[in-house]
């Protein structure tokens, strides 16, 4: 028979501060983030921000309502640490004006073209696990379970901030992806957070800047 001992107050208070005494806790050790640039969303986020080393699925109806925009602030941060950020199988060809206008630098942002989604995914995982990039965006039109698990053990690997952009029919079907975010447009755009690792997924959409500059 277990016997447990009952520590009463203030005795708890003292055995609590002695450093011999482990306290467990769900997140030990802080997660490394990238600030989104969306104070909203920041807060919103269990890690206040774009875990790194954790792959983020972000689902939508249209091109165009602000998937970019929901990434470009911290994308714009990276390169100009100068650190390397790849954009794969791109559905539109980058338009380098649009993007110096959102201070991203140029010469840190990488495009890679393929032929199928198979060849994305493969460029995407070992961009991911290559160790060299600070983040990996991707647009696959179909997508397993297996391969975004994939994607999400190389952004581990590679200790990287991994994107998917998926169509919101997506949102359906499970995902081993650390984060899921849905974004819906409206007045302006806000974005209902699926799934997130460490913390429940808040009731309420959150509300993204109502008015930005989009970019292609």
């Amino acid at each position: 028979m277990a016997v447990f001992a009952v520590i009463s107050n203030p005795a708890i208070a003292d055995v609590l501060r002695d450093p011999r005494v482990w306290r467990g806790a769900a997140n030990e050790q802080a997660a490394a983030f990238e600030p989104s640039g969306h104070a909203a969303l920041d807060a919103a986020l269990p890690h206040r921000g774009w875990t790194q080393g954790a792959l983020t699925e972000i689902l939508f109806d249209a091109d165009g309502i602000g998937e970019l925009d929901l990434v470009l602030p911290a994308l714009a941060r990276l390169t100009r640490q100068r650190r390397h950020v790849v954009l794969v199988a791109t559905p539109y060809l980058p338009y380098p004006p649009a993007w110096c206008a959102r201070e991203v630098d140029l010469g840190y942002l990488h495009c890679v073209e393929t032929q199928s989604d198979i060849e994305a995914l493969w460029a995407a995982e070992q961009c991911l696990r290559s160790g060299v990039c600070a983040a990996v965006l991707c647009w696959p039109r179909q997508a397993s379970d297996r391969a975004l698990r994939r994607l999400q053990v190389a952004a581990e690997s590679g200790g990287a901030l991994g994107f998917v952009f998926r169509g919101a029919r997506a949102a359906a079907n499970p995902s081993p992806a650390a984060t899921r975010i849905q974004l819906r447009a409206g007045e302006g755009t806000s974005a209902r957070i699926l799934k997130c690792r460490g913390a429940h997924p808040p009731a309420r959409p959150v509300p993204l800047r109502a008015a930005t500059m989009r970019v292609g």
